[in-house]
């Protein structure tokens, strides 16, 4: 199984991304654990993507891509993988089939989680997190049991930056001037699919599970 999860922040793809590849038994690669873990192992492109982040830059594609080369050729990626918002944009697309043309590993679903923008900010915006002890809530989904306190330790919750309603609008819009890039690009090779990211995690999980079987990517 070789596919890719896109969707807005927030749509919910991670959370799918790892449960199916848990329950497939595949690799789940997102590009954010995918940069921690080579800083962290000290390879010569980790510390290069680290010089990017450490000064705020964005990682530029070609170290993502030769990041993704070492990360595909890891022995838990032999069964296959589910890619967690990569690429982001054509031209990363672009470089990502021809690496995985190279291996002989084709991307076989691109699947879009569908989730409206107001379900989007309900979503982040009400997302806070405990500055002292890492506790994490949800003013609608998880709250805390008194409003504005965590239940841990007592300290005051907090709203992280990029949670806040006009960044979460931001990001939004900086997705959508790809989103449609991106579909062209995987449907122009017929691997496009879009589905509903609505309900509740087990819901959304057994429609990609369905749609995956449906497409004989997976035979569970």
């Amino acid at each position: 199984m070789q596919i890719i999860l896109l969707g807005k922040p927030g749509a919910g793809k991670g959370t799918q991304a790892e449960r199916l590849a848990q329950e497939a038994q595949v690799a789940h690669i997102a590009t954010g654990d995918m940069f921690r873990a080579a800083v962290r192992d000290g390879t010569e492109l980790g510390k290069l993507a680290q010089s990017y982040m450490e000064r705020g830059a964005l990682v530029p594609d070609d170290v993502t891509i030769g990041l993704m080369r070492e990360r595909l050729a890891q022995e838990d990626a032999g069964k296959g993988f589910v890619l967690d918002g990569f690429p982001r944009n054509e031209p990363q697309a672009q470089a990502l089939q021809g690496l995985l043309q190279e291996l002989g590993r084709p991307i076989q679903a691109a699947v879009e989680l569908e989730v409206p923008d107001e379900e989007i900010l309900r979503r982040i915006t009400g997302r806070r997190v405990c500055p002292q002890c890492g506790a994490t809530y949800h003013v609608e989904f998880q709250p805390p049991k008194v409003p504005g306190i965590c239940d841990r330790c007592g300290h005051e919750l907090t709203q992280r930056e990029d949670e806040k309603e006009e960044t979460v609008r931001k990001r939004l819009e900086v997705y959508r001037q790809h989103a449609t890039e991106l579909a062209r690009f995987y449907e122009a090779r017929g691997v496009y699919h879009r589905l509903s990211g609505l309900g509740s995690e087990e819901e959304v999980l057994v429609r990609i599970r369905h749609l995956l079987q449906t497409l004989g990517v997976w035979a569970q």
